[in-house]
């Protein structure tokens, strides 16, 4: 006689799983809170009269006298630094992760050798090896956090990118400071005097231990068409037609390769490299007498945005500082409904070819 054995990988019925049900719920009316816990929590669930919370009993008290020892901490899960059986979607090489507008006060030198301290944007980033899952995000904070009440300098940023780049054992790293930088400004011819902000951002980039420190600056300016200055002078001169050349807000952004052999370049000092290169900078205190001089300084450099773009550049060739550079103008247009723009680059840092899509409304100056 044959003898087939039952199939021990069958699916149970109906009527096996109803039986097994009856078993589970007999248990579990003699079994204290803990032994179902440790079977399975879910089995609370499948006994009448019992609820789930129970299952296991949680405090909702938080524990204020609790300390996290260093035995305890070793027991806490750390996903981010886990196996690479844990990573999603593609083994890949990240270039960039890190932070974003972690904000801290920074002290900074003025050229005048005067110190004042500015709410500063931080961005810290490191490159992820294609075999790790993340990164401890907190640890760039706290790298920066050991250095941030030195007054500022790129030597600063290189401390803090040096821990960071130890801490997280990574390739590559980026840091950027962006802040708005107060200088007090003349007006043109009244004596008064008032306080221009000027946005400005620095870099550190380390790429395979080789370190660049850029420097980007906002300049706003008044730039007056000089194809409109030529017509209405000739409405003027041939039809006696009053008219007015149309001029309009501008912004700027000047970034630049700071020469690690050269001295400072102080802030003060991009900043008056972009008055030379365009004189028609936007006033902060104005009287009458200012508002007429601002109008005779706009007819004195009548500028397209070719124009603004190749000045800006002859300066930054200029200056001993500056290495690499790039330019980019915006000519925020009276007379069209679209802007004007123009960018400049020299050297390979910033040459790109493509554009981030939203790169020229970002140039948008708010007052």
């Amino acid at each position: 006689m044959n003898i087939h054995p039952r199939d021990i990988n069958e699916t149970p019925d109906h009527d096996q799983a109803a039986a097994a049900l009856k078993v589970l719920r007999e248990w579990a009316k003699s079994a204290s809170a803990v032994e179902i816990s440790q079977l399975d929590p879910a089995v609370a669930q499948l006994v009448p009269g019992l609820s789930q919370a129970e299952y296991p009993a949680l405090s909702r008290d938080y524990p204020e006298s609790f300390e996290a020892d260093v035995a305890y901490r070793a027991t806490l899960p750390d996903l981010q630094n886990g196996p690479s059986s844990l990573i999603r979607g593609s083994k890949q090489q990240i270039q960039h992760v890190g932070i974003s507008n972690f904000r801290l006060p920074i002290r900074f030198h003025r050229k005048s050798g005067a110190e004042l301290t500015l709410e500063t944007s931080v961005t810290g980033s490191v490159s992820l090896e294609a075999e790790k899952k993340g990164i401890n995000m907190s640890r760039i904070m706290r790298s920066f956090y050991k250095h941030a009440e030195r007054t500022f300098s790129f030597e600063v940023m290189e401390a803090a990118l040096n821990d960071y780049l130890s801490d997280l054992d990574s390739l590559d790293a980026r840091i950027q400071m962006r802040f708005s930088y107060p200088d007090r400004i003349e007006s043109l011819r009244s004596g008064l005097s008032g306080y221009q902000y000027y946005d400005i951002a620095l870099e550190l980039v380390d790429r395979g231990g080789e370190r660049l420190k850029i420097m980007h600056l906002d300049y706003v300016y008044s730039s007056t068409c000089p194809c409109s200055l030529e017509l209405s002078e000739h409405a003027r001169a041939t039809r006696g037609q009053l008219a007015t050349p149309h001029s309009q807000r501008s912004v700027a952004r000047i970034s630049v390769v700071v020469d690690c052999n050269a001295d400072c370049l102080w802030f003060e000092d991009l900043i008056a490299l972009c008055r030379r290169a365009v004189p028609t900078e936007t006033q902060v205190m104005v009287k009458r007498e200012d508002e007429q001089a601002f109008a005779e300084l706009n007819a004195a450099n009548p500028i397209f945005v070719e124009d603004a773009a190749r000045l800006f550049c002859a300066e930054l060739q200029a200056d001993h500082h500056v290495g690499d550079f790039r330019v980019i103008a915006s000519h925020q247009e009276s007379l069209h409904s679209h802007d004007a723009v123009s960018i400049l680059t020299e050297g390979p840092t910033f040459e790109t070819a493509s554009l981030d899509p939203r790169l020229f409304t970002t140039l948008f100056h708010v007052g």
